[in-house]
């Protein structure tokens, strides 16, 4: 390769050098900016230090955290109906880039459209009533919270909780969940809240089976079905035995 052409070509790289950083939203911009940070649009550098990439302490030079969700970058409060309520504050760590980026092309605002739930404090991860408006079908009518109870945080479904593991609602049983579960508490359960199960009446029955511990009945009553009995032939005078 001659001289010249060394030159030219030195020359040509000096000026793009020179181009992407007099003018890197037109050289190396991967798309627009969100409506937000529109007027950002020819100020990378507001967000992204040279050559090292975006950083959220330029993110929180004007987003404070403790005002994020509750007013907007020049102090106007935010009045909301249905939107998201405020959660910033109760995040373990600022780290903005944890959840979001920007331009359209790459990743957009919200990263893969999913937020990782295990950013919060652990007292935020148990209220998720206060971010979620509560499923409106006939099985969540009757619960309020204690959602962590049946469903995971990297996915609401499918629910990790199958009734029929544990007991049956068939029959007599196909009933509110207040029935037997109270307080709020879907863990624990009762069978004396209805009319043939009081504590008298199943002492006496157990004990003419020869049957003295009987305070968890779903070790033993998978159903309605009473002759339905996990651990059948266990001994007696004792909880029965596991058949799984």
């Amino acid at each position: 390769m001659n001289r010249g052409l060394k030159i030219v070509l030195a020359a040509n790289l000096l000026v793009l050098a020179a181009l992407v950083f007099i003018y890197p939203h037109l050289m190396v911009g991967p798309g627009k900016l969100i409506a937000g940070h529109k007027h950002l649009e020819t100020d990378c550098f507001a967000c992204h230090a040279p050559l090292m990439g975006s950083r959220a302490e330029r993110c929180i030079g004007c987003h404070q955290p403790e005002r994020i969700g509750l007013s907007t970058t020049d102090g106007q409060a935010i009045v909301r109906t249905t939107s998201p309520v405020p959660f910033h504050q109760k995040l373990t760590e600022q780290n903005c880039l944890a959840c979001h980026s920007d331009h359209a092309g790459t990743r957009r605002f919200l990263k893969q459209g999913r937020f990782d739930h295990a950013l919060l404090q652990a007292t935020a991860r148990e209220q998720c009533q206060s971010c979620h408006k509560a499923p409106g079908d006939a099985l969540h009518a009757q619960i309020s919270g204690n959602c962590g109870q049946c469903h995971d945080q990297k996915r609401w479904t499918p629910a990790t909780f199958d009734h029929d593991q544990y007991f049956a609602l068939d029959r007599d049983h196909n009933a509110r969940c207040i029935t037997c579960h109270q307080g709020n508490d879907y863990r624990r359960y009762s069978c004396y809240g209805c009319h043939e199960h009081s504590l008298g009446s199943i002492r006496r029955e157990h004990i003419e089976e020869g049957i003295s511990n009987f305070d968890n009945c779903v070790e033993c009553h998978r159903s309605a079905n009473k002759h339905d009995i996990r651990g059948k032939g266990g001994a007696r005078g004792g909880r029965k035995k596991h058949d799984d």
